[in-house]
């Protein structure tokens, strides 16, 4: 936790929230000091423009547009942002791609205390922008060209969805195996990963193990099977996920 004054604003439609996470804010997050708040798109520009803030927590959906479309106008992005949102919606599979703070409504107080605490120790706004950049495009592009954000202890890699091959988990880790041989390590749980990439092309065979089917070679039939990736590694399937496995290709038996 840090004492230096973080200097933030608020963009929400809905007059409760504000007075709620005002509120909030005061109590348990006496570091934020809240210079103004916004309930439109417009506002929204003209408030962060003129107080150039340190923090802002961002709704999604907002009066004259979204979160999408007010960053689009700000960038490159000097801030650090806080989404704030009712529900998990398809808005927030872009802002986990990109790696990016989050809360739901109604806000849990350790959470927020947690996200701005971490908010505090990212004194490197070119991440920020670039993150923002990654949000941006993966929401205006279609599914197969998105990038996903690694965080690491060191800052963050950007990769390529349809590249990944395979992940495995590693404690409160995750490695991801790249189509061109590389391997890059996340400090994220693969459950999160799970979470945020598409059920439509990754599998999860195992409790280690996260699988992009486009990359399956070839199953061994067994109590689970094995199933051989196209980087010749051998994933064991469990049990209780073979019918699922087997699903996905509509076998003849």
């Amino acid at each position: 936790m840090t004492n230096k004054t973080i200097n933030a604003v608020i963009v929400e439609d809905e007059p409760k929230n504000i007075v709620l996470l005002k509120k909030m804010l005061d109590m348990y997050c006496p570091q934020v000091n809240i210079s103004g708040d916004a309930n439109t798109v417009e506002a929204a520009v003209n408030l962060i423009s003129a107080n150039n803030p340190d923090l802002v927590f961002l709704d999604i959906e907002i009066s004259g547009g979204n979160a999408f479309q007010l960053l689009d106008i700000l960038q490159p992005v000097k801030f650090n942002i806080i989404f704030v949102t009712a529900y998990d919606s398809y808005l927030l599979k872009a802002i986990k791609y990109a790696a990016l703070d989050y809360l739901f409504k109604p806000v849990n107080i350790k959470e927020l205390i947690a996200a701005v605490n971490k908010s505090a120790e990212k004194i490197n706004a070119q991440n920020t922008s670039r993150q923002i950049e990654i949000l941006l495009k993966n929401f205006s592009t279609p599914k197969n060209t998105a990038t996903i954000t690694l965080p690491t202890s060191f800052g963050f890699y950007v990769i390529p969805v349809q590249d990944i091959v395979r992940c495995e988990a590693k404690g409160n880790y995750t490695i991801f195996y790249m189509e061109d041989g590389k391997s890059h390590t996340a400090s994220k749980t693969l459950k999160e990963f799970e979470d945020v990439l598409s059920p439509d092309i990754f599998f999860r065979a195992h409790h280690s193990h996260l699988i992009n089917i486009n990359y399956i070679v070839k199953y061994h039939k067994g109590k689970g099977g094995i199933i051989e990736m196209k980087d010749k590694t051998e994933i064991p399937l469990a049990f209780r996920r073979k019918n699922d496995f087997l699903s996905l290709f509509n076998p003849d038996d």
